[in-house]
């Protein structure tokens, strides 16, 4: 027999090639066990990089009886042996709960193949239960499940119609069945499968196809050591991956090891050595390439879990820390914290993922049914995995954390690189700041440790804030933003507070009150109301530097810079010019969310395009306007998308000089329409909000020295942490925060200059009150804010018809309006 030529074809592979089923069945009998392990864990590197992946889940055994007779298994039951012959509702929410409080994503259904055509008691609990199938019930309790608990449903009951998949597509988020072999011949008297109809290859090849039709994110792979040849597990690998090719829907594929169960006719079979798993693994790897998830299930091989790794997988499958496997009860899950150490003698870091995989939540409108979706995008972070804990953005609930263990030197050559380049002040590419993301384990901390260095290096230790007072002048907006929960308009009257739009002299009064309090800023922002001008921005701008003549006017988003020029009929720039007579100091770079309009598009579509936000802000640096510049993250994007946005700012950047600092807005969830709709995330991740300061370090090196973090979403727990990972700034005192705490953050309004200093120097660092442009306050001012006394009571005047200041109507008697 011809020796296939391993190497070639594992860089074949590595290159998006692909080997052919002729090929393919060369392998069935190649012995280079070393060669193909090492091609294997080539392979699979160039697909996932150093990232193994599991799913915390419960097991629920809705029944365990069976219309077929497997020869190895224990799980079906006979109905004598099971007391009842399904779990109760009752039942089956006590599990899923008991997951929920244990920190897992996944409800994994597991039942015997439909044993009401076999067992009167199964037809006559169901009827009981008021279903006539099982198919019926199991739709049912998912989507108990999936609602009153959260977790995602992952279905594996056996054999199926598709309409009857199309059933459980509704309530779930993906789908399984084992292929186990395409050997018939195991189906004949005496083999494993004999008296099992539903273990037929072609009907379970044939459930497989259906699920591909019905466009279901599936599972499948083969069982080894009962009997098939090398061969015919490769014919099993090859069938599996046609179905994919025709219908994309395969997401992983196991390769399970059999295990002999004591009471079973297979009881003294041989069990699979370690070394023909890591063949099959390794030839399972070269078929379907770097791409595809390819899983073993731990448990089953408690004492090789390194070399499985090695031979090319990428995914432990669902581990529980609740549920036992009832399908292998002599077989305890590993703990996650022993698994994550076990992957991490392997070189690689342990992930939480869902029982969706990402790729096919990049198409989440084709592959997942609406509710499902809703469920999936809860739970997903930016890169389509699960959160690592129950911390969310503007909450100060932690949960559980996903343990961590200390990876061996990082092989991710890419981030390592960009660290480099990153730290010698040299651009980087959009794939090299996504690989700063990506980084996980001790990769991340290696990113998070250079950004601190280079931070200690660029600006010291010094960590600055500024005290300002946040003035919403109006929550009437014409735009729909899809995020905000701040804005009242047509399409969000139903969202937290009454529409306003203060007086001039509620303006001026809270200006002067800054003042009095020791502020030296006002930042000054509100919602695009119909009926305001540029007259309007003007006339707000005067009145605060007449209520107090020394205090900085940081103010107007550049979608209201823009408003305002076109409701006077002239360029930006001059508008511009205007604003900066009458007062105007600096700019904030909000209304930025994600520089992209791929994510603007499904965002914010009405507001400013990239080239246009970027080319007020441009224009603002042009007449001596410095500005901020801010990214909101962690709603519908990807990390892609973080990366083209920074490298905008930085381009920006390296042109004007004209940003003073970068500030990570993470999203906060709880109130903004687009997640009570059931189209966003909820928020980044923990790690991730810590990676974007880290990585902004980085990447705006040496062009953007000071990266903000903004205590109002990240929270106490949050400021140390980014304050660890490159962040040199607290922002604003703020005194009147409104904007985030319509979103549902419960961080608090005001953090007063005594708690400001206190957290700084908790983390290690020595507090100093800036400036808005980083200068030095006056000592008068700073004896005043840590003196000050409470904020008289808010005057918030009910929105009119027509604005109170700088109307449209009051230009058009004036006969200026354009």
């Amino acid at each position: 027999m011809t020796t296939p030529p391993i190497a070639q074809w594992s860089k074949r592979l590595i290159k998006g090639g692909r080997i052919d089923d002729d090929e393919a069945l060369l392998l069935a009998g190649c012995d280079e066990l070393d060669d193909l392990v090492a091609a294997g864990g080539a392979i699979r590197d160039a697909g996932h990089g150093d990232v193994v992946t599991v799913s915390r889940k419960v097991f629920i055994p809705l029944t365990q009886l069976c219309r077929d007779v497997c020869h190895y298994c224990t799980f079906a039951q006979a109905p004598r042996n099971c007391g009842a012959a399904f779990l109760t509702p009752e039942q089956v929410l006590a599990i899923a709960k008991d997951g929920v409080k244990a920190g897992c994503d996944e409800a994994l259904f597991t039942l015997g193949d439909k044993p009401e055509l076999r067992y009167r008691i199964a037809r006559e609990e169901l009827g009981a239960l008021g279903h006539e199938t099982t198919v019926d019930y199991l739709a049912a309790m998912a989507d108990m499940v999936l609602r009153e608990t959260g977790l995602l449903p992952h279905i594996n009951a056996g054999v199926m119609s598709e309409d009857e998949i199309r059933v459980l597509r509704a309530v779930s988020v993906s789908q399984g069945i084992m292929l186990e072999t395409a050997s018939e011949r195991l189906s004949e008297r005496g083999g494993p499968h004999f008296g099992s109809p539903d273990k037929n290859p072609a009907v379970r090849l044939a459930t497989i196809a259906a699920a591909g039709r019905a466009k279901v994110p599936f599972t499948s792979g083969i069982l080894i050591g009962i009997g098939e040849t090398r061969r015919e597990r490769v014919e099993a690998l090859l069938a599996l991956r046609a179905l994919h090719a025709e219908h994309g829907h395969i997401q992983e594929i196991i390769v399970q090891n059999f295990r002999a169960k004591p009471g079973t006719k297979m009881a003294d079979a041989p069990e699979p050595s370690l070394d023909d798993q890591l063949w099959t693994i390794a030839v399972a790897r070269m078929i379907f390439g770097p791409e595809m998830a390819i899983q073993s299930p731990p448990n089953l091989r408690a004492h090789g879990l390194k070399p499985l790794i090695d031979a090319g997988i990428n995914d432990w499958g669902g581990v529980s820390p609740v549920t036992p496997d009832h399908v292998n009860p002599e077989a305890p899950w590993p703990e996650l914290e022993r698994l994550a150490a076990e992957t991490a003698r392997a070189g690689k870091t342990l992930a939480p993922r869902l029982a969706v995989y990402p790729a096919w939540l990049d198409e989440a409108g084709t592959w997942l049914a609406p509710e499902p979706r809703k469920a999936a995008l809860r739970r997903q972070d930016t890169s389509g995995l699960a959160h690592e804990s129950g911390w969310r953005v503007g909450r100060t609930e932690r949960g559980h954390d996903f343990p961590a263990a200390a990876t061996l030197p990082s092989r991710a050559a890419a981030a390592m690189r960009a660290i480099d380049m990153a730290v010698a002040g040299r651009p980087l590419d959009e794939q090299a700041i996504v690989s700063l993301f990506e980084a996980r384990g001790s990769m991340a901390d290696a990113v998070i440790d250079a950004a601190d260095a280079l931070r200690r290096e660029t600006v010291g230790d010094t960590v600055g804030y500024v005290v300002t007072r946040n003035i919403n002048y109006t929550n009437v907006c014409t735009y729909g933003c899809r995020f905000c929960a701040f804005s009242k308009g047509r399409t969000a009257a139903h969202l937290r507070g009454r529409p306003y739009d203060l007086e001039l002299s509620e303006i001026t009064r809270r200006v002067g009150e800054a003042w009095e309090r020791g502020g030296v800023e006002v930042c000054m922002q509100g919602g695009i109301h119909p009926d305001y001008t540029g007259e309007t921005y003007l006339e707000i701008c005067r009145a605060a530097k007449r209520a107090a003549p020394g205090i900085h006017v940081h103010a107007f988003s550049p979608l209201e810079v823009s408003h305002g020029a076109q409701s006077l009929n002239i360029p930006v720039r001059e508008f511009l010019e205007r604003l900066k007579e009458a007062g105007l100091g600096s700019l904030p770079g909000t209304a930025a969310e994600i520089l992209d309009d791929e994510i603007r598009a499904a965002l914010c579509a009405q507001k400013l395009s990239t080239e246009d936000w970027l080319g007020v802000i441009e224009a603002a640096h042009e007449i001596g306007l410095r500005t901020t510049a801010t990214i909101m993250f962690g709603h519908v994007e990807r990390y892609r998308h973080w990366a083209r946005h920074i490298l905008r700012i930085r381009a920006l950047q390296e042109r004007t000089g004209g940003f003073t600092e970068f500030v990570p807005l993470p999203f906060v969830h709880m109130e903004a329409p687009i997640y009570l709709k059931g189209d966003a995330r909820q928020g980044p991740s923990f790690r991730e909000a810590v990676m974007m300061h880290a990585v902004s370090r980085l990447a705006l090196n040496p062009v953007i020295a000071n990266i903000q973090v903004s205590w109002v979403k990240m929270g106490e727990e949050g400021i140390a942490a980014a304050l660890r990972a490159g962040a040199n700034d607290l922002g604003g005192v703020l005194m009147d925060e409104s904007i985030s705490r319509a979103a549902g953050t419960r961080h608090g309004q005001e953090f007063p200059p005594h708690r400001m200093d206190e957290t700084i120097r908790d983390a290690g660092r020595n507090p100093r009150q800036r400036t808005t442009l980083y200068g030095t306050p006056n000592e008068v001012q700073q004896r005043r804010s840590r003196q000050a006394p409470p904020l008289a009571e808010r005057v918030q005047a009910p929105a009119l018809k027509r604005a109170r200041i700088g109307s449209r109507h009051a230009l058009a008697e004036a006969g200026l309006a354009g």
